[in-house]
């Protein structure tokens, strides 16, 4: 049985749902073990054993940036252990961590993964050409192999398990590599996060002007929904980068996706066409969102979505 290991980062005083999607498969792949970065809590720890984890490794730097210390710590870790393979998601201090633990081992890395397999060898799978066709790539020889997945490649799935056995981690000093972080600011928000939002209201560069996106947040409000955007209205300024959806931005998989004045560049595509339910709100007949919608409106967003608020608000109100 491989020994896996898997990056599971903690927000909120729980692990992300991102590190519960890579642990769901990990369990399918071998024995597994969490790299857990966080405070830590017997609540969270519970929280890993049930996805799967049987041992966890416990990294908590406080005020310290935690990519420097946290990769050598690892790279000791795992030059002690000689994991198969260790699994990180596509998220921020996960690609940073990765980096640095491969530059330190000499290691490659297979990056934006959508699958992965061992079996002696280590076979990934890469949504390219914006998910239409799909690459895989295979490395073999001696591990351990380092892949990167993308978010909502898998569902977060728990199994049941006791609790894993914890092992605190000291953070070795870095030198020039280590650097305080010296403030943090929770970012302000209603309604469900954009990540794990069961129902998703989107806009794009259709909207026509920034003032518009408040008819997006109007229908989210009704409907319990999380609100996002396409690179265009984050690059221009309408809204905060934190709502972007698509290959630069985050990939969303919710049950139903409603994309107001999109047209479907390939580069947003890549980020929800996975959604259950995808409707499209569009003046353009052609537009490629319609290519993935479940449900079409070809119609002026200014007009369709006040009529859509009005409906659904006389809907709840009744």
């Amino acid at each position: 049985m491989a020994d896996v290991w898997v990056f599971c980062q903690e927000a909120g005083g729980e692990p992300t749902s991102l590190g519960l999607e890579l642990l769901t498969k990990a369990r399918e792949l071998g024995d597994v073990t969490a790299l857990y970065l966080g405070s830590g809590s017997d609540a969270a720890f519970a929280t890993l054993g049930d996805y799967g984890v049987s041992r966890v490794y416990h990294f908590d730097p406080g005020d310290e940036l935690a990519s420097g210390p946290v990769a050598a710590a690892i790279a000791d870790l795992v030059e002690e252990h000689r994991p198969d393979l260790l699994v990180f998601g596509q998220g921020y201090d996960d690609r940073d961590i990765a980096g640095r633990l491969a530059a330190r081992l000499g290691l490659s890395v297979l990056s934006n993964a959508v699958d992965v397999a061992i079996d002696g060898a280590v076979t990934t799978r890469h949504e390219i050409f914006g998910g239409s066709q799909i690459a895989t790539a295979t490395v073999e020889g001696d591990g351990p192999y380092v892949v990167l997945v993308r978010p909502k490649s898998f569902p977060a799935e728990p199994a049941g398990g006791p609790p894993p056995s914890v092992t605190s981690v000291e953070l070795p000093d870095v030198g020039a590599a280590k650097a305080r972080v010296t403030g943090s600011h929770v970012e302000e928000r209603e309604g469900p996060q954009l990540e794990d939002a069961a129902v998703v209201v989107a806009g794009g560069r259709g909207l026509g002007n920034p003032e518009a996106f408040e008819l997006v947040e109007r229908v989210a409000k009704t409907l319990g929904a999380a609100t996002g955007a396409t690179r265009a209205i984050v690059d221009a300024g309408w809204v905060p980068y934190a709502k972007q959806v698509g290959q630069t931005g985050k990939t969303v998989k919710p049950d139903v996706y409603i994309a107001c004045g999109i047209s479907g560049a390939m580069q947003h595509l890549v980020g929800m066409k996975d959604s259950k339910t995808i409707i499209a709100i569009n003046k353009d007949p052609e537009a490629p969102i319609f290519s993935v919608a479940d449900l079409g409106i070809v119609g002026d967003v200014h007009k369709v979505l006040p009529k859509l608020a009005e409906a659904l608000e006389a809907r709840a109100g009744g």
